[in-house]
């Protein structure tokens, strides 16, 4: 299995509202893809700019091919990626 997570900052507070519509269309695309195993958008509590993507896929070339797919290069990549700071975090799973 690959996990990561990532942290995403919104730069501008007027952005909000709309990254968070495009990750939620991008994670419902991303979790009909082959390999993914689980793909979460977060949206904290304690501060409304950041979002979590919490992501689980079958390989790191299940997420590399992921990272070819409209999820990425459609929303994510170019839509999204412009608005944000992003914070990855590639993660083992100790439990």
């Amino acid at each position: 299995m690959f996990a990561i997570n990532v942290i995403l900052t919104v730069k501008d507070d007027a952005s909000v509202s709309k990254v968070g519509q495009l990750l939620t269309e991008a994670g419902q695309l991303s979790r009909e893809e082959p390999g993914c195993q689980t793909f979460e958008v977060c949206h904290s509590q304690n501060d409304s700019r950041i979002y979590m993507l919490i992501e689980r896929w079958d390989s790191k070339e299940a997420w590399e091919i992921h990272k070819t797919a409209k999820a990425f290069t459609e929303i994510y990549q170019p839509q999204v990626l412009p608005l944000v700071d992003r914070e990855p975090h590639f993660s083992d799973i100790l439990e």
